[in-house]
């Protein structure tokens, strides 16, 4: 079950040197602001390096492939090539290499409106592999507010959506409907050389990102506000705090957890559903648009995109059960009748982490600075505090650590935005940039469409015998 996905190829990065990405050895970008420009002179070099690396190693096995890997859904499968991000059960995730205190350290800010990361930072990186300067993150900011116009149909669309039609179902279909705006669908109906694909790919991603806020604000103020239009873009103001102003946030506080929310949700390597949908169906050469759309849809399962809510279902059943304060005591007791009665924790485990997920660890900080005395937040953190230990005393858990979404729902209820059912849309508008990241490099280096093999039961067990 080979599968080759890239983006920028390192060599696969054996060394735990190179996958840590010291400090010394930084890698910052050109003067270059345009982004496009940078993937001109970038794209040859690494397509070259591909086939030179494919030509030497192309037949050299990776990993072994197990009857229960094969029925469970591919779990642990060494199949995929994402260079965007990569999770490593001891350090977590790892954008092109940094870890998410290093990005804190080397990515640009909002400088005067924020000390949070910028996305627009965050998918240079994502890109490119080099640390961006503010000047050219601000020049993504300028390209995304220039092209963040929605066309009127899919507005009208939106609009004519009945109230009980699920946020995540509009936000899929206005995302399948922009393909009216496909430059790359354009280009490829007018016979384009597959050596430009990547070019009009590039132009699509670049678009859908910056349309993706407005989409998710008319759908956000559809549902759960008066159906006002959303506040037109400001040219001024960067993309995390266009999206909180059209949802009809001010606090400059809450423009700082958009910040932070769009950048660590953005990439989690390929194997997650909405990153490998993406990939899979950007393989049959369908525009980025109705490739994102499907990731969407993956990322709507309840398996994928809804954790966070459901940590807040129990969070509310667990004050309404205990009350306001609760000792640790009560809590302990709460908790192991959670796990007797065949339940989880929500919130705590991870398929690949062996730790507390960076992501939960960052939020943590977030509401440190911002939320210290909150109830909901004081909670989170007493859970903290008991739940590893008994996780580890019961012995199933893998991983007893919190990960993302054990704190994500608890940030986002803090500053009034308390529709659960909306929460994945927002994990769907960051996720858009590490799925686009990667789009963009697999239509450069020219993959075939994914095709793995598949066996029925009765000739797995005839190959099993031999």
């Amino acid at each position: 079950m080979s599968i080759v996905r890239p983006v920028a190829f390192r060599l696969l990065q054996t060394n735990k040197t190179c996958l840590s990405a010291t400090f010394s050895g930084i890698r910052h970008a050109s003067t270059t602001t345009n982004l496009k420009d940078f993937l001109a002179d970038e794209i040859p070099q690494k397509q070259k390096e591909v086939i030179e690396f494919r030509k030497q190693y192309g037949n050299t096995k990776v990993g072994e492939i197990t009857v229960d890997m094969m029925y469970g859904g591919m779990r642990g499968i060494k199949g995929l090539v994402t260079e965007t991000s990569v999770l490593d059960p001891e350090e977590g995730i790892r954008f092109r290499g940094y870890s998410i205190p290093e990005c804190q350290k080397l990515l640009p800010t909002a400088g005067g409106k924020g000390e949070e990361l910028l996305p627009e930072g965050l998918f240079w990186l994502l890109v490119t592999g080099e640390v961006p300067s503010q000047a050219q993150a601000d020049a993504i900011t300028h390209e995304w507010n220039k092209r963040a116009s929605v066309p009127n149909h899919v507005i009208n669309m939106l609009n004519d959506f009945p109230s009980n039609l699920h946020p995540m179902s509009q936000f899929s279909a206005a995302i399948t409907a922009l393909n009216s705006e496909s430059k790359f669908a354009k280009a490829y109906a007018e016979g384009v050389h597959k050596s430009k694909y990547w070019e009009y790919v590039y132009e699509d991603s670049m678009d859908l990102i910056a349309k993706l806020p407005t989409l998710a604000a008319i759908i956000y103020r559809n549902l759960y506000r008066d159906g006002s239009t959303p506040c037109a873009i400001d040219p001024k103001k960067d993309w995390s705090q266009n999206f909180a102003h059209m949802l009809g946030y001010e606090d400059p506080d809450f423009s700082e957890l958009m910040r932070m929310y769009l950048t660590i949700h953005s990439d989690h390597e390929g194997g997650n559903v909405s990153a490998h949908t993406t990939h899979l169906v950007g393989s049959a050469l369908s525009d980025p648009y109705l490739s994102f759309s499907a990731g969407i849809n993956g990322l709507a399962g309840p398996l994928h995109g809804l954790a966070n809510q459901e940590v807040l279902v129990w969070l509310t059943k667990l004050q309404k059960e205990l009350g306001g304060e609760v000792s640790d005591q009560q809590l302990h007791d709460f908790i192991w009748n959670t796990l007797k009665s065949g339940q989880v924790v929500p919130g705590y485990g991870h398929a690949v982490l062996r730790k507390t997920d960076p992501r939960y660890t960052c939020q943590r900080e977030f509401a440190l600075k911002h939320l210290p005395n909150d109830p909901l937040f004081k909670l989170v953190s007493q859970i903290y505090k008991i739940v590893p230990d008994i996780l580890l005393e019961q012995g199933k858990a893998k991983n007893p650590w919190p990960n993302v979404d054990a704190h994500s729902g608890v940030l986002l209820q803090y500053f009034n935005l308390r529709e659960m059912n909306y929460y994945t849309v927002l994990f769907g508008v960051s996720r858009a940039l590490g799925c686009m990241a990667s789009l963009i490099w697999d239509r450069a280096l020219g993959l075939p469409i994914e095709r793995p093999k598949s066996f029925d039961t009765p000739g797995l067990k005839k190959l099993v015998a031999k």
